[in-house]
């Protein structure tokens, strides 16, 4: 195949830029306008086609599309532009951002000037500075002509680029970045606006209802004047002072500092709604009601994306979005956690649908970060229990109540499987009380009783701490690796690797922590690593979780492949693919997915992988 390197020039303006819109909505804009294109095809020198849209267009379609692949600095967005408007589709699509997260971190520098700089390719020009607010008619023509040469050097140096990183991923990564964008640029999924829009009047009610009946009891002449004093912690806080109600308190995580325990899961703020005034109760409902602006934002983002898409919704995904490599959100749409217990807010996941004569087929890998862990830690009595098909968190639970619980005690499982999904990271006792408490159905135990709980878990699953030591010495090694020091295993099965670059997976990328030391500013070390979002303490626990996920995200990975030869993924949600299917072979599509995703990789022997497929008309039903 051919590879054609393209770099798309577009008018920007104060608040009109990928920096202030999302990438859709700026290319749906009316005011989108392309100044030109450079292309490289192949070897060949890099040149710039400026002209009208439709001198431009005419051009793009005169290269071999069909046997080439497209590769950008940031492809969702040229890639976006080329399928939209052009009905250009390469056969594969490469970008030099999405290699940049996977190789370098997802916290390190992925503009085209930093890696240049970073491979010392040469320099990013800075003309595009000078195209500020400019349409394609403002250029002069030796304005225009520097614009060219500008672009032209941003194609040769994302081919230069593209050189420098690409013998560094295996082919089923650059596979996995060409699917990824496929789920923006050709997206599969559509939106039921009709759904959306019903609930959004009866969301606006509800509010409705609740802010007018506050009007009286604050003294307050408008709703405007209820929302602002609900609104805001320091307002809500001085209004329950008002009414000798002292505010909850919480330690700051990032400043170390008291705040106010106001968010809907604080310990602080659930203890307020179950307050003995009920009016106290009251006050508290139409907070959430006032400060829970996401569902409604997220109902109109998803209307206003489908009205500018003929009804299709462009997924857009960040390809290794966290350190550990799993997939993330990106452009204000964030598939990885759209509501799914709360009937009614269910609805986003309910309006995205498969177009007539499709189905939805969602599969998910059952409790895969459970079994990584066991396996990994070389729990072998866990490990044969879920290969035997064993309910584990009925299993923990009939230990904890010493009796036997099974799915018939919703309550007691839930306790079961809160444990095995949150103490295997090291959690604590105050912390899964409040775990369980905040999350349904709700379970209070007293803090003896949670304490009781860890012991009980740590007891069982004995070889998990020992996993936990092991990365505490792994941190230590990678903050002062000993000169002459090999690279050693992890864990059990040969799979995960310590290395003085970080911890190596099978994908090939590592799990990265920059500028890790060991920090004896305070009373207890600790030891810590430098993130965009400043320090962040990092201990074995934490560790073995980072590598769990990332674990979890290499099997998913190629389960998703697999699909791929079969069904392009439309979607991918932690540790689950959704795909797009014909109505008529729904049965053979779910067998043959089902097998894809109950297969574990090479280098997983003995990783007891299972999953559950279901398929519907809408990606909330299944």
């Amino acid at each position: 195949m051919s590879l054609i390197t393209l770099d798309f020039e577009t008018y920007y303006d104060t608040g009109f830029s990928l920096s202030r819109l999302t990438t859709e909505e700026y290319v749906r804009s009316p005011d989108f306008e392309i100044i030109g294109v450079g292309i490289k095809v192949d070897n060949d020198q890099a040149y710039w086609v400026s002209g009208s849209r439709e001198t431009v267009f005419n051009h793009l379609k005169k290269l071999p599309w069909s046997k080439s692949t497209l590769l950008c600095h940031n492809t969702q967005f040229d890639g976006a532009i080329l399928a939209w408007f052009c009905r250009i589709y390469p056969q594969m699509y490469l970008d030099t951002l999405c290699m940049a997260r996977a190789l370098h971190g997802v916290d390190a520098g992925g503009s085209l000037a930093t890696l240049v700089e970073r491979y010392e390719l040469g320099k990013k020009g800075t003309e595009v500075v000078h195209a500020k607010g400019k349409r394609l008619h403002d250029f002069m023509p030796h304005e225009l002509e520097a614009y060219g040469e500008y672009c032209k050097n941003d194609v040769e140096l994302t081919h230069k680029l593209f050189s420098k990183m690409s013998p560094q991923f295996t082919e089923k990564e650059i596979k996995l970045i060409d699917l990824t964008l496929r789920m923006f640029v050709q997206p599969t999924l559509y939106v039921d606006t009709t759904l959306l829009k019903d609930r959004l009047v009866e969301l606006k009610q509800e509010k409705q209802d609740l802010l007018a009946s506050l009007k009286e009891k604050l003294g307050c002449e408008d709703e405007e004047e209820v929302r602002q004093k609900l609104a805001s912690n320091k307002k809500f806080a001085a209004l329950l002072e008002e009414f000798g109600v002292s505010p909850p308190l919480k330690i700051s995580p990032r400043t170390g500092k008291d705040t106010y325990a106001l968010a809907k899961n604080d310990e602080g703020f659930l203890t307020l709604q179950e307050h003995p005034d009920t009016f106290i109760q009251h006050l508290c409902g139409v907070r959430l009601g006032t400060k829970s602006t996401i569902e409604e934002s997220r109902i109109q983002r998803f209307i206003d994306v489908a009205s500018r898409n003929g009804d299709r919704i462009p997924i857009p995904l960040k390809y290794y979005g966290a350190h550990t490599g799993r997939w993330a959100g990106s452009d204000k749409i964030n598939f990885q956690n759209l509501p799914s217990r709360d009937k009614k807010k269910k609805a986003l996941k309910n309006a995205i649908v498969a177009p007539d004569g499709y189905v939805v087929i969602n599969s998910d890998s059952s409790q895969i970060e459970a079994r990584i862990l066991v396996w990994l830690a070389g729990q072998d009595d866990v490990v044969e229990m879920f290969a035997r098909g064993e309910d584990l968190y009925s299993v923990f639970a009939s230990a904890v109540y010493n009796r036997t619980i099974s799915k018939e005690d919703p309550v007691e499982r839930f306790v079961g499987k809160t444990c095995i999904l949150g103490l295997g990271y090291g959690t604590g006792a105050a912390k899964l009380q409040h775990t369980l408490k905040t999350q349904p159905p709700g379970v209070t135990v007293d803090l003896e009783e949670s304490k009781r709980l860890v012991t009980v878990y740590r007891e069982l699953f004995n070889k998990i701490p020992q996993l936990w030591n092991e990365c505490d010495a792994v941190l230590a090694n990678i903050a002062a690796w000993t000169p002459g020091k090999k690279s050693y295993s992890i864990g059990e099965h040969n799979c995960v690797t310590a290395t003085p670059e970080g911890i190596l997976l099978p994908s090939g990328f590592y799990i990265k922590y920059p500028e890790l030391h060991l920090d004896t500013s305070e009373s207890k070390s600790r030891m810590v690593y430098e993130s965009r979002k400043g320090p962040v303490n990092i201990w074995g626990g934490s560790v073995v979780e980072n590598i769990v996920q990332g674990l979890a995200r290499c099997v998913v990975a190629e389960q998703m492949l697999m699909i791929a030869e079969r069904y392009r993924p439309s979607l991918t949600v932690h540790d689950s693919v959704v795909c797009v299917v014909p109505e008529d072979e729904v049965d053979e599509a779910i067998e043959f997915v089902t097998q894809c995703m109950s297969t574990k990789p090479d280098w997983a022997d003995g990783l007891p992988i299972t999953c559950e497929a279901n398929y519907a008309k809408s990606y909330g039903d299944c």
